[in-house]
């Protein structure tokens, strides 16, 4: 194994998971509901912005709609 490579040489190529990468948001959602996947987070291991990550990703996987009526 060489002690140095020369990179300067290499072409350049576009990342193929760049749109598999996230993006930072701001939104506001209910502290209950953070709560809610707090628990859940407490119970999985699993951080619970991860698990809010992977609710959305189900709905939107799977085309789901909120039903809502107004009175």
């Amino acid at each position: 194994m060489k002690n140095e490579y020369d990179l300067s040489k290499m072409k350049s190529r576009p990342n193929p998971y760049a749109k598999y990468l996230k993006k930072q948001v701001t939104m506001r959602i209910g502290t209950d509901v953070i709560e809610y996947f707090k628990k859940m987070a407490q119970n999985t291991g699993i951080p619970y912005q991860s698990l809010i990550n992977l609710y959305l990703k189900d709905c939107a996987t799977s085309h789901r709609e909120l039903k809502m009526q107004w009175k």
